[in-house]
């Protein structure tokens, strides 16, 4: 026996495969949709950890306020640098900055040691530091633009005994925590003579 469809039910069948199409089709671009947002999440929470660290790699940094070095015998045995907070810099701990010293004799990178008294138990090369005004006792974190701290830099001590000699030039580049780089560079008078410290 044949069986005959009638046109009305094969219009019902042309619907009901319509509507399953239409519903996986809601369904995929739903599931699309949550894809995206998530994506889109994921990439605004990305690039505002890289703007905030980009923004921190240029202005969390030292900024120089005196470079003095100490005359010992017609030549510079400690070069005293003092600091302040960047322009727009948040707060900046000294311990935890690192320092290249480029002199001639030779590069050195030094890590800081709060002992100015005993460097002996310090593995490496070493700056020290010293408070100059600390007014919330923060030190060796600088957290306002009053704060001036100090490297404390014993020249032979990480140069095998040579100190510096007139006309010695020197540039000492000062690397945060955030990565943010100060650079800082010295000539030695040509004459020391008779002096006990010298502005660099």
């Amino acid at each position: 026996m044949f069986e005959f469809i009638t046109d009305e039910e094969e219009r019902g069948q042309v619907g009901i495969g319509t509507l399953i199409v239409f519903i996986a089709m809601v369904l995929v671009a739903a599931i699309a949709a949550g894809v995206l947002i998530n994506t889109a999440g994921f990439l605004q929470s990305k690039s505002q950890e890289t703007g905030q660290q980009s923004s921190k790699q240029v202005s969390d940094r030292v900024q120089e306020v005196a470079t003095v070095g100490n005359v010992s015998n017609n030549a510079v045995d400690f070069v005293n640098v003092t600091v302040t907070q960047g322009a727009g810099s948040g707060e900046i701990d000294l311990e935890n900055t690192t320092v290249t010293w480029i002199g001639p004799s030779g590069t050195y990178q030094l890590i800081a040691h709060s002992d100015f008294d005993n460097t002996s138990d310090a593995t490496g090369d070493v700056f020290t530091y010293d408070v100059v005004k600390d007014t919330d006792t923060s030190a060796p974190v600088l957290n306002d633009n009053d704060d001036r701290l100090q490297y404390i830099f014993d020249v032979s001590d990480f140069t095998g005994g040579q100190e510096l000699a007139e006309g010695d030039e020197v540039t000492i580049k000062i690397n945060t925590m955030a990565g943010a780089t100060t650079s800082i560079r010295f000539t030695v008078p040509e004459s020391l003579g008779q002096k006990e410290a010298v502005e660099l």
